[in-house]
């Protein structure tokens, strides 16, 4: 359904630039025969919700916006009903959100893209609005845009690189017909699977050529899509793959985040493959996976890298700073950086993710690694910190809150750690609840992303967390796990994310 006529002009929601967007999008669909435009926006989980226009509804939409309703913000990660949506505020604290009402989606013509896999299809992100032309306060986007606009005003900019992990496994069985399809707070059974490769054998070349044939179809969809693609490695485990992608500025790194996601979900279902961005899957020896965020701050005018240190520096003071601030907000942090009950299990001590609030120079035990030197343009921060299944806009957008506070506070980030996984500072939280506690006692987090957003995050994950250990007091035999995650875990996360 259409939006109010002239919506779009009436709010002013467009720039110059996106206006110009509009009408390549357009130029697009006529030369490349789209019949269809998906057009989708990142819930509070980082999943891709939305509809699939016609090209009429679309250009249609790049006037009038296109109404959808906001109650997939209702529901935790397996759907259950967080709040009540018939108070007459929902349950948000946001007047006018009794109900269940529409709210308007406005695609970003600047992120139009054809999409390879699927005929005739392309896909456009899309920002949400109320109906008085005011953001939606809780998507995710609008949170990121918010975040790099504060981060402009002080004349810097983003600029982010992503490392993500994954597993690949392949479809024996995808039980339809012979198991539970899944109602509100209690997911599907996912598919019966199996590993596609060997593993622990790290990088080995033999490993990655024996899945060539489901990389290819996903390296020259990305390619084509125009995404920064760097690499493909074989990771750790069995059936782990690494992806990594060059550098990209603000909310395009976001953006490719989630199209990545999509498209290897996407494409791997349709040849029989099933790719999970799960951090460990319940399958037997198979392994973490993280999300590692390359982040450096450059100037908004000239483009160069503030971070790039002088003789006998780790980094600039203003990195030093940036990594200050990470550090000092990291604990609270954990709810965008590791949001589901499964990421917690990487947080070990020696296991090549962090533990505890460390930096250290070319070090992957730290949550702050230094990559660079003196003069190196290169020089930036990689946070290890993170889970594959994290929202990309989220995970920016605290990275940009926090680094931005500690170089607005010249926070010191301590001396670099030597051995990070003894270092005596705080450690990070070892579960999703104590995150979440960690949240929402945090003034800082509140004051970024409002008091609305933290309390409705906060009920939000509690209602996962309860589930979590509602099955855990009926399942207590941790040695019935499979590779020590259990079946709830791999029943809400693994086909999902």
């Amino acid at each position: 359904m259409s939006g109010s006529a002239k919506f779009i002009e009436r709010h002013g929601l467009f720039t110059p630039a996106q206006a110009e967007a509009a009408q390549r999008s357009l130029e697009l669909i006529e030369q490349h025969g789209i019949e269809m435009v998906r057009i989708v926006w990142p819930d509070q989980h980082g999943l891709l919700r939305g509809k699939a226009l016609t090209k009429a509804a679309y250009t249609s939409a790049l006037s009038a916006g296109s109404e959808i309703t906001m109650a997939p913000f209702f529901f935790d990660s397996a759907n259950a009903i967080v709040l009540n949506p018939f108070t007459p505020d929902g349950g948000f604290a946001i007047p006018g959100l009794g109900g269940s009402p529409n709210v308007t989606m406005v695609p970003d013509p600047a992120t139009f893209t054809v999409l390879p896999w699927v005929a005739k299809t392309a896909v456009v992100f899309a920002d949400l609005y109320l109906n008085d032309g005011s953001p939606f306060p809780l998507a995710p986007r609008t949170i990121l845009r918010a975040q790099l606009d504060r981060l402009a005003s002080h004349d810097y900019r983003l600029v982010s690189g992503i490392e993500m992990e994954w597993h690949l496994t392949k479809v024996l069985d995808d039980l339809l017909g012979k198991c539970s399809l899944g109602a509100p707070g209690s997911p599907a059974d996912p598919p019966l699977v199996a590993p596609v490769a060997r593993g622990y054998n790290y990088l080995l070349l033999d490993h990655l050529d024996e899945i060539d044939d489901a990389l290819i179809p996903i390296r020259e969809a990305l390619q084509s899509m125009g995404l920064p693609l760097r690499s493909f490695d074989d990771e750790w485990a069995p059936s782990q793959v690494e992806t990594t992608f060059d550098v990209m500025e603000g909310m395009a790194a976001a953006d490719a985040a989630s199209l990545f996601k999509m498209a290897v979900k996407q494409i791997s279902k349709r040849r029989g493959y099933l790719a999970s961005f799960m951090c460990t899957p319940a399958l037997q020896g198979f392994y973490a996976s993280g999300w590692h965020l390359h982040t450096s701050i450059a100037d908004a005018k000239t483009g160069e890298n503030l971070m790039v240190p002088g003789a006998g520096e780790a980094l600039s003071e203003l990195g030093r700073h940036y990594v200050g601030g990470q550090l000092a907000h990291g604990a609270p942090a954990s709810v965008f950086t590791t949001p589901t009950v499964n990421g917690y299990r990487r947080r070990r001590p020696y296991s090549l993710a962090p533990d505890r609030l460390t930096w250290a120079h070319d070090n992957r035990a730290a949550m702050m690694r230094v990559i660079g030197g003196p003069g190196d343009q290169a020089s930036h921060v990689e946070n290890r910190v993170g889970e594959s299944a994290a929202n990309p806009y989220l995970y920016m957008a605290s990275q940009v809150a926090a680094g931005l506070d500690g170089i607005l506070n010249r926070t010191s980030p301590g001396p670099l750690s030597e051995d990070p996984y003894s270092a005596e500072v705080p450690q990070l939280p070892a579960t999703l609840a104590e995150a979440v506690d960690s949240l929402e006692a945090d003034p800082f987090f509140r004051k970024e992303f409002g008091d609305v957003f933290v309390d409705y995050l906060v009920a939000v994950k509690r209602c996962e967390i309860s589930r979590y250990d509602a099955w855990v007091a009926e399942h207590p035999d941790a040695e019935s796990y499979v590779n020590g995650v259990t079946d709830w875990e791999h029943r809400e996360y693994f086909e999902l994310f």
